[in-house]
């Protein structure tokens, strides 16, 4: 795909990409062009029919330090307005993350600092190292979780989020699952076979009932259970059993065969 500096994206033959933050030498540390190449890899992803979910990792020791020291160096000399543009570019990369169209699964070892802890949040799931590393550390060198507290906040709970951003504090990926920013953590030598079997799994999954549903869940995720949300989960389950692909799968399952977006099993 798309040759970048930073990042990697790699498209798989069974139908899903895995984006790479591709600066192990620096920790995978995110700077304005890390940001930049995100938002386009982003971009080509939504704009690719055939993937059906995305895997976000990070190559090396790590999945992300946060910040890079040298791009905070920098930031420390702009003004309010090149500040104010460049947090715009971090805030568009988490919003266009979270929104992706199709289900999106961060898989974390080492460390995950600051503004990783908002791409992990943005993630639909994730599942991690047990000695991965957590920290909302920003409140240590001056400055706030702020592009990325709605999503640390949705991720975490408010009450969880307030400790970990007043304080800084680190934890482990055994304390990242038990507060819901993980979903699984496991052993790093045993983490690659858990991806895998994690892939095995939405690959058995209808791609448009996965697009379906997560566009549902943004939509009831507010709690406000309105008119216009009863009927648009009304319209949405009633599109879908129409659909080319609700119809297979329900035919399917009514001739014990597989649908057809499933691989044949030996």
């Amino acid at each position: 795909m798309t040759d970048f500096s930073s990042i990697e994206l790699e498209k798989d033959p069974r139908g899903f990409a895995t984006l790479w933050l591709n600066r192990p030498e620096k920790n995978n540390a995110f700077n304005a062009e890390m940001i930049r190449e995100l938002i386009i890899a982003l971009d080509i992803v939504k704009s690719d029919a055939s993937l059906r979910f995305l895997l976000l990792r990070g190559r090396g020791r790590h999945f992300s330090a946060g910040a890079d020291l040298f791009w905070m160096q920098q930031t420390a000399e702009l003004d309010y307005n090149a500040n104010l543009s460049d947090a715009r570019e971090l805030a568009k990369l988490m919003y266009n993350l979270h929104y992706l169209e199709i289900p999106t699964l961060a898989v974390v070892q080492g460390a995950a600092f600051g503004g990783a802890v908002g791409l992990v949040s943005c993630c639909d799931m994730a599942i991690g190292s047990e000695d991965a590393l957590f920290s909302l550390s920003e409140v240590r060198i001056g400055l706030a979780p702020a592009v990325i507290s709605p999503f640390v906040v949705q991720a975490l709970g408010e009450r969880t989020a307030r400790r970990y951003a007043l304080t800084a504090e680190r934890f482990d990926g055994n304390r990242a699952r038990e507060v819901g920013l993980l979903a699984e953590c496991h052993p790093t030598t045993e983490l690659d076979t858990q991806v895998e079997a994690w892939v095995a799994n939405l690959l058995q999954n209808s791609p448009q009932a996965m697009r379906a549903s997560k566009d549902l869940l943004h939509e009831v995720g507010s709690g406000e259970l309105t008119p216009d949300l009863r009927r648009y989960t009304e319209k949405t389950i009633a599109h879908l059993r129409v659909s080319a692909e609700g119809q297979e799968g329900l035919r399917a399952f009514l001739d014990k065969r597989q649908p057809a977006w499933q691989e044949p099993q030996a």
